[in-house]
């Protein structure tokens, strides 16, 4: 059975910082993409950054480009987003997803999220 799992959100001042993690189980870890996605109040919700784990190329939306980074652990199943210069158009729930690339495939699963709330 395919797993998510997001942790590390938490309340943040603008400018600060945090590290989420997700951690994923029951499917060959090495092979495919996972993406970071958030959605905020009465938003739509977008994609922010993903990774493909088998080549390791990288894609940020422009909104986060420079800012967060997002990064593997092969050893761990874990893909983990580092948010810097955080801002309080930042606050949203943030989910990771699995799909078999960053980009023309489905996402086909899905994590329960973590919120991430920035304070001016």
């Amino acid at each position: 059975e395919v797993q998510l799992e997001e942790s590390g959100g938490g309340l943040v001042q603008a400018g600060g910082s945090l590290r989420l993690s997700c951690v994923a189980s029951g499917f060959t870890f090495d092979d495919d993409a996972i993406g970071w996605f958030r959605q905020a109040p009465g938003k739509e919700r977008e994609g922010g950054s993903c990774i493909s784990n088998s080549g390791g190329t990288t894609w940020y939306a422009d909104s986060v480009k420079g800012r967060f980074t997002i990064s593997s652990d092969h050893a761990e199943n874990t893909v983990y987003l580092q948010m810097n210069s955080l801002e309080p158009e930042d606050t949203a729930i943030y989910y990771c997803a699995l799909s078999a690339q960053c980009w023309g495939r489905p996402w086909g699963f899905w994590g329960q999220g973590t919120q991430v709330t920035v304070s001016s």
